[in-house]
């Protein structure tokens, strides 16, 4: 055989176990209790911020943590601490989805992205 084939042969074995890996590492949308069985998966997760209970961000303290809570679409509550900066207008979100995955009884989250309402309404400014 000769050695561009061999190489050849190298280069499509690395390809597909690169493809491979990659459809395995994803993450997938969950709830709370379905991220729990699964605590070394990474989830998506979608729910509401729980604005009764506020948020904890200080960021002269560590800018990298911001703790709030959260209930997701089963209405499951769960603590979420995202290892991020806190998410621009969070506090005018309608709905928020959390990538990460469960450490114990809180949800660590890698990502956060914040849904909010839209601009317009039926041609009215939202006030």
């Amino acid at each position: 055989m000769k050695r561009s084939h061999i190489i050849g042969i190298i280069l499509i074995a690395l390809a597909i176990g690169m493809i491979m890996s990659s459809l395995v590492s994803t993450s997938k949308y969950a709830t709370f209790s379905e991220s729990a069985k699964s605590p070394e998966s990474d989830f998506h997760i979608v729910g509401k911020w729980d604005k009764e209970k506020g948020t904890i961000y200080d960021p002269q303290k560590d800018p990298n943590l911001f703790v709030f809570f959260m209930t997701d679409q089963e209405g499951t509550e769960r603590k979420v601490c995202l290892h991020n900066s806190k998410p621009q207008d969070f506090e005018k979100s309608e709905q928020v989805v959390v990538i990460g995955k469960m450490k114990g009884a809180d949800f660590s989250a890698s990502e956060t992205l914040v849904k909010c309402p839209s601009k317009y309404n039926n041609n009215k400014p939202v006030q």
